[in-house]
């Protein structure tokens, strides 16, 4: 029998075959939630790619783990194995409301992809939160009852029409809930209603989570901006997801003719015969086809709204129209005020797409059409689409990337529009989309200013570069895959002591002791395209400040300063192999702060005593830690679920 030249000799043994690792594994999910149907272009199913890992059943990876107790029916339902063959082939279970397993596979879907989301914008990979322990004591280097080193999450935690982030319970607790009697969108009067089903909620409580890991005192309401930047970040994020949608956006894009920011979609069909009829009644729409639907992409939480009574989604993109009184309002209501942040980066957001748009709309106008049409090309809406998917990508890493940019503690959104402005000019010094004046416009017209910067121009916003600091000499970077244990306890020894040594200039009380709760090498490319590395750092310190002064005995509460230190990693310069004489040292790039010792310090410490005083933190027990922690559970369950 002939054989072919290549055929190992007989014989002999062949290698074993050797099979790489997926990059990704693919997992079906609800697109929305439950509630949503099938439209022209989408089916309400969607297969999600998210980071390939080794998964136990629950799934229970590296760094989330779905642990399926059902508080109502007081018993653990069969935790799913996404690593059995029938399901890798069939991207896990279809979508069903019905089946528990189902529930735990969505939940650790979207849990995965947000982290992703995240990890990919801010250069490294996240952690939750963690207590400081860098340094040589055997305190510091014990683990410690608050670390978060799994997050877990529990699709069927509670009978409760919300869905929370508790750090005491190391993870997130989503609740169900029977639907009003009084029907709404696609609910069944008295339903049972999933929170753990809906994208925008596992999203929304995964940021929460992710942001609490890498700024823990942003869960301490010390001025009325706070939680709302809580709120309104973890929004943000599960907002712009949609974004990655493309069937539904193509879908929203034909029925708006590209206006994505509208709030209701076209109808199907357009009404014929409009006018009155022979009673002299107002012409209707006689079917559900002529019959306007709501856009999906700018609606948050559309199957939870509905079901709590609401005609829409629980909040929306633009939830509040531009204007200066709403900010000054409501300083107590995280969500309201935090739909006011949220409002002012998608009016950025539809205002750089429309931008970027409208060359394309000029060329369709040229051709007689209405940049109105509802029925749009298929050409011309994928070029939309994919502008808008471009668009929401870069406007999500430019905030996630913004976080990193932000004063340690006390943050404002003045603040935050700081460091979006400082992380634009990073990422595109040139600015052709006009980012930077869209976000600048849409904080002014809603009242939002920094307090600390002299002028409201681009220059005077960003975040002024360092040049008096010293060189942070030993730092080690690592590499992409993250530091070693010994690399961790060398950099706390080292940021300690240059901390220490650069008091004064950071602004901090040469009396008070200081911590690093984290630091973080990041890995990000330059407008040039170089890579470049950075230590993103935190330098805290703290102290009690009574409430009353003259009254030491009425309680105290901590007033904290610090800063956010960026330093560079040094760019060798010499040739290949040269070793060079005076070897660059890093350097800090940016000093993000708030004093301890100027006479800010003392007016901000004033401010935060008199809000802290109306939130009613003067009474219980002050000397519990967590009494000025930030319960989500019952922020969320204030507003009617947040």
């Amino acid at each position: 029998m002939a054989t072919r030249d290549n055929d190992p000799p007989k014989g002999t043994k062949q290698a074993p075959l050797s099979v790489p690792t997926p990059p990704t594994r693919s997992l079906q999910v609800y697109a929305v939630d439950p509630s949503t149907g099938r439209n022209r272009y989408a089916s309400n199913k969607t297969i999600v790619q998210v980071p390939w890992e080794p998964l136990d059943p629950g799934p229970t990876g590296k760094k989330i783990a779905v642990i399926d107790y059902d508080a109502g029916g007081k018993c653990y339902y069969p935790p799913i194995d996404l690593e059995d063959r029938l399901l890798l082939a069939n991207h896990g279970l279809d979508p069903s409301e019905g089946d528990p397993r189902f529930h735990q596979q969505m939940v650790y879907a979207i849990a995965s992809r947000t982290i992703h989301m995240f990890e990919v914008a801010l250069g490294r990979d996240i952690h939750w939160r963690r207590a400081d322990r860098f340094g040589d004591s055997k305190e510091n280097n014990m683990r410690k009852q608050d670390d978060i080193h799994v997050l877990k999450l529990y699709p069927h935690a509670m009978q409760q029409a919300n869905a929370y982030y508790s750090p005491q319970a190391h993870g997130i607790l989503f609740g169900y809930f029977k639907a009003d009697k009084t029907p709404q969108g696609r609910n069944l009067p008295g339903q049972l209603v999933f929170t753990c089903l809906s994208q925008d909620i596992i999203a929304h409580e995964v940021t929460h989570a992710v942001i609490d890991g890498i700024r823990t005192y942003f869960t301490e309401p010390t001025n009325p901006d706070v939680l709302a930047f809580h709120e309104g970040f973890a929004d943000l994020c599960a907002l712009f997801s949609h974004f990655s949608q493309y069937d539904s956006l193509i879908e929203t894009i034909g029925r708006t003719g590209g206006l994505l920011y509208q709030t209701d979609l076209n109808p199907i069909s357009s009404q014929t015969g409009k006018g009155q009829n022979q009673t002299g009644e107002e012409q209707k729409p006689q079917f559900t086809g002529q019959i306007s639907s709501m856009n999906p992409l700018v609606q948050l939480a559309i199957q939870f709204g509905q079901a709590s009574g609401s005609k829409y989604g629980l909040r929306s993109a633009l939830g509040t129209r531009p204007n200066t009184d709403d900010y000054q309002k409501k300083l107590s209501d995280p969500h309201f005020r935090g739909s006011i942040l949220v409002a002012a980066v998608f009016d950025a957001f539809f205002t750089v797409y429309m931008n970027r748009a409208d060359v394309l709309f000029r060329i369709y106008r040229a051709g007689g059409s209405s940049e109105r049409n509802d029925d749009l090309p298929a050409p011309l809406a994928q070029l939309l689409a994919g502008y808008a998917s471009q668009t929401a990508v870069s406007f999500f890493q430019l905030c996630a990337r913004a976080i990193d940019y932000c004063p340690p503690v006390d943050i404002t959104f003045g603040d935050f529009l700081r460091a979006l402005i400082t992380v634009s000019k990073d990422i595109d010094p040139v600015d052709d989309s006009g980012v930077r004046d869209a976000l600048m416009e849409a904080f002014r017209v809603r009242g939002i200013f920094s307090e600390t910067a002299s002028f409201y121009s681009e220059d005077a916003l960003a975040w002024s570069p360092e040049s008096d600091l010293p060189a942070v000499t030993g730092l080690v970077f690592g590499s992409p895959n993250g530091l070693t244990s010994a690399e961790k306890d060398h950099n706390g020894n080292v940021l300690r002591e240059w901390a220490n040594k650069n008091r004064a200039v950071l602004g901090l009380d040469p009396k008070l002791s200081l911590t690093v709760p984290s630091f973080h090498p990041v890995f990000r490319t330059k407008d040039d395209g170089r890579l470049r590395v950075e230590m993103v750092v935190e330098v805290i310190q703290s102290r009690q400040a009574d409430f009353d002064p003259a009254v030491p005995s009425a309680g105290s509460f901590p007033f904290r300063g610090g800063v956010t230190l960026i330093i560079e990693a040094p760019q060798l310069t010499s040739g290949h192999g040269a070793v060079e004489a005076d070897p660059p040292k890093p350097k800090v790039r940016f000093a993000i702060g708030k004093g301890m010792t100027s006479p800010s310090a003392k007016l901000r410490e004033e401010k935060q005593r008199g809000f802290a005083m109306s939130l009613g933190m003067a009474t219980g027990d002050t000397t519990d830690p967590a009494h000025f922690q930030a319960n989500f559970g019952l922020v969320h369950e204030e507003s009617r679920y947040g």
